[in-house]
């Protein structure tokens, strides 16, 4: 038999250290299973960091997603459009990274979703409520809280059962503020409410007491709130400063960090908001999310606590029926999921990549404290 040749014994050796670089590609990859998240993490005054860690760190105990530990990629988008741009093109091409859990600020998921969406890769958010989000007709764009729309069309039936007729909107100006609002008052409409006026910016109290004025005139018996928390803290004091004294109704953002509460103080007494996640729900699920953050923790988790850690086991769920397959498998496995139970309540993706479940609650700021109401 002819001996290989000097040539061919190179071709061996080098297809050697192909099969070998690729076997230990395969192992590498295998250890672990990456998601990332996109969140303003400095800046969070939520206890959504936590929720996370709580669900994975309950995942690996568990034995990991198919024997596979997870792990989370943090990144900062400081709740910049320009920085969550190049978070989404980092995540993006990184090809360790299956899903994203993120963005928390609709006009920075909002074009980050266009990336996402190119690169195959889905983003589930448990924050972004602007219907803009799940409009363009993406495969791979997700949301695991309800919409503006959800929200508000629960809020303004309970309105209209109460007898609330004449409402005024003030809204920020940004893609939250517009479309939560927009998203009022059709749902309002619909249920026999006014929108009797609509604004965005007031100068001083000068402009409250004109505004006051015009809105007794108009008949007015309450004002939805379409804006950041901050704001609104700031608006509801100044406007029980300016003798208005008509209920204050939101959506989910003011609940965050109970900063109307504190901000705001007694002028907030009685706010009643469309939001999500009851941590009194007797449901076993609840009790022991609840028992098992406090352990943790040291502290009740609020709403972005229960989302985040729904998103991380929804797509721990998602990625079980994966078998190996890549980014594309997540989101046919997402919507696969059908009615998923969480701690917020029943999840349900559309193909629109809506949360449909059954989630919204309403609550009301009782001692600074916000109460879900009876349902």
């Amino acid at each position: 038999m002819r001996k290989p040749s000097r040539i061919l014994k190179i071709m061996i050796i080098c297809l050697a250290a192909v099969f070998m670089v690729a076997g230990c590609t395969r192992t590498e990859q295998s250890e672990e299973i990456v998601l990332g998240v996109a969140w303003p993490l400095a800046a969070d005054n939520t206890l959504f960091n936590e929720g996370i860690d709580l669900a994975v760190q309950e995942i690996n105990d568990s034995g990991g997603i198919n024997g596979r530990k997870l792990r989370l990629l943090k990144e900062d988008d400081g709740a910049d459009v320009v920085k969550g741009m190049a978070v989404a093109r980092s995540l993006a091409g990184n090809e360790s990274v299956r899903a994203v859990i993120g963005h928390r600020n609709s006009f920075v998921s909002i074009p980050a979703a266009a990336l996402y969406e190119q690169a195959g890769l889905v983003m589930l958010s448990p924050a972004s409520t602007a219907p803009e989000l799940t409009a363009k007709g993406y495969r791979h764009i997700f949301r695991n809280i309800p919409s503006d729309k959800e929200i508000a069309g629960h809020l303004a039936a309970y309105l209209a059962e109460q007898e609330y007729r004449r409402l005024v909107i003030y809204y920020a100006a940004d893609s939250y503020g517009r479309g939560l609002a927009k998203s009022f008052e059709e749902a309002a409409n619909s249920q026999g409410i006014t929108i009797v006026d609509r604004f965005n910016y007031y100068s001083g109290p000068e402009d409250l007491q004109h505004l006051k004025n015009r809105w007794q005139a108009f008949g007015c018996d309450g004002i939805f709130i379409a804006n950041t928390v901050e704001e609104a803290a700031r608006f509801v004091t100044a406007a029980r400063q300016a003798g208005i004294d008509t209920p204050f109704f939101g959506g989910n953002a003011l609940e965050s960090n109970n900063s109307v509460a504190k901000m705001g103080g007694q002028a907030a007494e009685g706010t009643i908001i469309g939001s999500v996640f009851n941590p009194d729900n007797e449901r076993p699920q609840v009790t022991e999310f609840v028992a098992d953050f406090q352990q943790a923790y040291e502290h009740r988790p609020d709403a972005y606590a229960a989302l985040g850690y729904d998103a991380v086991k929804m797509l721990a769920a998602a990625l079980e029926n994966t078998d190996g397959g890549g980014r594309l498998a997540v989101a046919r496995e997402l919507r696969n999921l059908g009615r998923w139970q969480g701690v917020c309540g029943s999840h349900e993706f559309d193909e629109e990549g809506d949360d449909r479940g059954e989630l919204v609650v309403l609550k009301q700021l009782q001692d600074e404290k916000w109460i879900c109401l009876p349902e």
